[in-house]
């Protein structure tokens, strides 16, 4: 290439600069490969996490005793609980109506004297039926009344009953007695402390058995229930020599717990 003389050269401080990308270029590299190396590690944290979770720990063990423990405790009723009644057979329902009325009020009147409060008497039922002979005619009528009576003294509960049966005449009919524990709470006590000890005996042998220990309780199911003496059914005409009480044995009564108890086995 041939050079004119008259053409001068450009110095170097007048020749165009090249714009130089390099340094800038890699800066931007550093900053994409942290910030790439961070979304890393937050998804193998997450990941870590799940597999975490997803697994059980020490305190949710799957090894479990499941167990049935029973208590008891006994105590002497406070209440008895029967049903008394009146029943009377003229020869028209009228009449019938009218005496069982007037009998029915002389028990009541009796049975308030003997210590029974008005809260406790309650009507149960009130019957008038036809009575028949062999060949379908009508004989007489019959009226029937009944009373639930609760009395919260046992002791009192033989007179009331005898002086009822003076007071309401022939066909007074007494159809039940029973006995009940007013509070029970404390009994209850007793014997729930005495149904988780036996469950607590229980699984301490289960585990034992096998090779392993009692941890803490996961659930506990509690069930009660109260066995009462059987009902007494009777049916009398009062006596003519006065008032004589009743005898009435309260007995002792049980009132019985279940628990059942799972363990968590260590």
């Amino acid at each position: 290439m041939s050079h004119n003389p008259g053409d001068t050269a450009p110095s170097p401080e007048t020749a165009p600069s090249v714009p130089s990308f390099a340094p800038r270029e890699g800066r931007r590299r550093g900053v994409l490969g942290v910030l790439i190396a961070l979304t890393v590690i937050s998804l193998v944290s997450v990941i870590l996490s799940g597999i975490a979770l997803g697994r059980p720990s020490a305190a949710t063990s799957s090894s479990t005793a499941t167990v049935t423990g029973s208590g008891t405790a006994k105590g002497t009723p406070d209440t008895v609980s029967f049903q008394i009644g009146v029943s009377t057979v003229p020869k028209s329902a009228t009449s019938a109506l009218s005496e069982n009325n007037t009998r029915v009020r002389n028990l009541v009147a009796s049975l308030k004297a003997n210590g029974v409060t008005k809260s406790d008497l309650q009507t149960s039922g009130l019957n008038i039926y036809a009575n028949y002979d062999n060949r379908g005619t009508i004989t007489g009528f019959t009226a029937a009344n009944n009373l639930d009576v609760t009395m919260h003294s046992i002791n009192k509960a033989g007179t009331a009953i005898d002086a009822a049966a003076q007071a309401a005449g022939n066909g007074v009919q007494l159809n039940g007695l029973s006995f009940s524990i007013s509070n029970e709470s404390q009994l209850l006590k007793q014997a729930r402390t005495a149904a988780m000890h036996n469950a607590f005996l229980q699984a301490s042998q289960v585990a034992q058995a096998g090779n392993t220990r009692i941890g803490s309780i996961i659930r506990i199911t509690d069930q009660e229930n109260v066995s009462s003496p059987p009902a007494i059914y009777k049916t009398f005409a009062p006596t003519a020599s006065g008032l004589n009480s009743v005898p009435i044995e309260a007995g002792s009564q049980s009132v019985n717990v279940q628990v059942t108890v799972v363990y968590a086995l260590k």
